[in-house]
């Protein structure tokens, strides 16, 4: 934002804060970031996990990367200052709700350490963490859900994650699930996690 203009921007004090909305709810907020390629089954996952957390009381969201693309975020390339963008915006809706006592469920493929490192510094790394669902190029293609390999390979989408643009792997992700075994083990897994960290109340699901 222009200088000029942020000078007489006073950001707005609220009496109901996010302190009281999760002493309220009995649980904290936090953000969930998916990493991973197309196809590697951070949407699957996450669906589960918001399932999960429903059923158990826990008001949730999914931000997930299509439906962000489809809105918020259509005016968007996947230029690399547009894929910048794209994170920056999704990081601030995130924090919005994560102030709304939600707990927040983003499924983004977020394909650079800077990205990752934005969404950090935006949210504050004490309210995110980061969930890299690593699974081999080789399997993601074969899976193939939406058809985006298939459209890489012929040239028919260009800078598409994997292919022909850079996936730079997390290096300390906050939870590493392996997409090589099966959905049911990678859910198990989070809600370990996610108990032992005291972000959800329970630790075995149904």
């Amino acid at each position: 934002m222009n200088n000029k203009f942020k000078k007489n921007i006073v950001f707005q004090k609220y009496e109901i804060n996010r302190i009281k909305r999760e002493n309220k709810n009995g649980y904290k907020s936090k953000v969930i970031w998916f990493t991973g390629l197309s196809g590697s089954g951070k949407s699957t996952i996450s669906n589960i996990l918001e399932k999960i957390l429903f059923k158990n009381d826990i008001n949730t969201y999914v931000l997930d990367g299509d439906n962000i693309r489809s809105g918020l975020c259509s005016d968007l390339t996947f230029s690399s200052i547009d894929r910048n963008e794209n994170i920056r915006r999704i990081a601030e809706v995130a924090k919005i709700m994560l102030n709304a006592g939600i707990m927040v469920l983003v499924c983004t493929i977020s394909p650079y350490k800077k990205q990752r490192l934005l969404a950090y510094n935006i949210l504050g790394k004490s309210n995110i963490l980061e969930v890299f669902v690593d699974t081999p190029l080789t399997i993601c293609e074969q899976r193939d859900p939406k058809g985006l390999y298939k459209k890489s390979r012929s040239n028919e989408i260009l800078n598409f994650t994997g292919i022909d643009s850079l996936y730079e792997l997390p290096e300390k992700p906050d939870i590493y699930l392996n997409g090589t075994v099966s959905i049911t083990e990678n859910i198990k897994t989070l809600i370990k996690t996610l108990y032992k960290n005291n972000i959800i109340f329970f630790s075995t699901y149904s």
